[in-house]
């Protein structure tokens, strides 16, 4: 089928001088790069919003009705002592435990972070970690298959996070039979494991079976799957018949059992990535090569995969209104600084914002992914980043509302209706310092929930004389 032409993209403008703690690369203006990874109770931040606002020009009440609950620092875990950069993903939350990835394994502890339960040893880095987890506990993790800069991300796991335990741990093989497939991330849905990457895509049931093998020497390569509750779904790669180093990208909604394609959208030519950032409804974020180095994205797409072919429902045009997911350049899943409410299809978006006195600072923006069009936006949070976290029971958008000069951060309720802020909680003064090096230095995830925020770095690295007191988790709450 034809596809529509993707909007023409522009350049971001000069951005102003950076204001402490809230630095971002040359093309964002002012933050250091898409730093907060946003996760919504243990699922990747695609959260349920309900109620869609509409607002004039200038929003909602950009400021707070209360000064909200004085959070504690309930608990940190130290950065652990590494000679070189260490990959640490994963962070989840349990109705018992608060789950951290660290060097060579994962580390379970009191809801509070301060004290250790359980730990599950790896014997490798862990390379990625699925930010989904089912009703059972149950997450997806690959790591390394040794401990040695040579080894090879080959391992698939399962990880059972209420027990603290490692159900099973695989390898793939190709059609051939070729052992030691590398993957480049997995994910869980629908009571699959289904790893990916440029050697192809494999995937195991719950209890270990395997259901699918990469290809030998394949034109199409499932390059990555995104999960979560029920479904599936595939970006694969076809060689590019004119160019055999492009690929034409597809997106396929696949049984979780036997691969079958029960839907394919084929995306525009033009397109070099793509990022499931949903599967219910399918809303994926595609870069085709003009995104700025803060997003990894130039176009948002939501898809119709109710039928064998996809259609296109409907195309936000991230560059040119300037909004700023966060989605990993090569990763099929890891889009993040986002909340989606599946009940009326609105995804929440920050924006950068320039103003005339007091300096930048961030915007939320509601957007109907049926139309594209924008429902409504809170007011500039001055000199502040201000990125969507999740949402709330009652439909209300749960925010993080960065550190600044003279205080810490928090954690604010955006109004779905009228996009007014309430502040829910603020974080001692004290750790501002300590709050901006994670914003700035690390490559963090954050989970609102128990009244607590979780914070966690995805990198271990060594301590410089800018972040020396950075931990690699921290929880605040009441």
């Amino acid at each position: 089928m034809s596809q529509p032409s993707l909007p023409p993209h522009h350049q971001p403008s000069h951005q102003p001088p950076q204001p402490r703690g809230v630095r971002r690369p040359p093309s964002r203006g002012w933050r250091s790069k898409p730093a907060l990874k946003l996760i919504a109770g243990g699922v990747l931040a695609a959260a349920l919003v309900s109620g869609c606002g509409s607002g004039d020009d200038d929003g909602g009440d950009g400021g707070s009705s209360s000064k909200g609950a004085q959070a504690k620092t309930l608990g940190k875990v130290a950065m652990p002592k590494v000679g070189k950069e260490a990959n640490t993903m994963g962070t989840w939350v349990t109705d018992s435990a608060f789950v951290k990835g660290d060097v060579n394994k994962i580390v379970g502890y009191s809801l509070d972070g301060a004290k250790s339960k359980w730990q599950i040893p790896l014997g490798g880095q862990l390379c990625w970690a699925s930010p989904h987890m089912t009703k059972d506990g149950l997450t997806a993790i690959l790591f390394r298959d040794g401990a040695g800069e040579d080894a090879l991300c080959t391992k698939v796991g399962l990880v059972d996070l209420k027990k603290g335990k490692l159900v099973w741990q695989k390898e793939g093989s190709d059609s051939e039979g070729n052992a030691g497939v590398q993957f480049d991330e997995v994910t869980i849905g629908g009571g699959t494991v289904a790893a990916g990457g440029t050697g192809g895509g494999g995937a195991w049931s719950l209890d270990g079976k395997p259901l699918w093998k990469p290809a030998y020497l394949a034109d199409c390569d499932d390059d990555g799957y995104a999960g979560g509750e029920d479904k599936i779904v595939a970006i694969r790669g076809c060689d590019s018949s004119e160019n055999s180093s492009e690929k034409r990208l597809e997106v396929q909604t696949v049984d979780p059992k036997t691969r079958d394609v029960l839907s394919s959208y084929k995306l525009d030519e033009k397109v070099e990535y793509a990022h499931v950032i949903s599967t219910a409804p399918l809303v994926v974020a595609v870069d085709t090569g003009d995104s700025d180095a803060g997003t990894g994205t130039t176009d948002i797409l939501t898809i119709d995969d109710s039928g064998k072919q996809g259609k296109l429902l409907s195309t936000i045009d991230v560059l040119a209104k300037g909004y700023q997911p966060n989605c990993p350049a090569t990763s099929v899943e890891g889009c993040t600084e986002l909340a989606l409410d599946k009940a009326s299809s609105t995804l929440y978006l920050s924006s950068e914002v320039d103003v005339d006195h007091g300096g930048p600072g961030d915007r939320i923006s509601g957007l109907n992914l049926k139309t594209g069009k924008e429902t409504g936006k809170t007011k500039m949070a001055e000199s502040r980043s201000l990125i969507p976290v999740q949402t709330d029971d009652d439909g209300s958008l749960i925010a993080y509302l960065g550190s600044m000069y003279s205080e810490a951060g928090g954690v604010v309720r955006v109004d779905p209706k009228t996009f007014a802020m309430e502040t829910l909680q603020t974080h001692p003064d004290d750790m501002k310092d300590v709050e901006s090096d994670m914003d700035t230095y690390g490559d963090c995830t954050m989970i609102y929930t128990g009244k607590k925020l979780y914070i966690g770095d995805s990198k271990a690295s060594r301590p410089t004389s800018d972040s020396a007191a950075r931990p690699l988790a921290i929880v605040f709450g009441a």
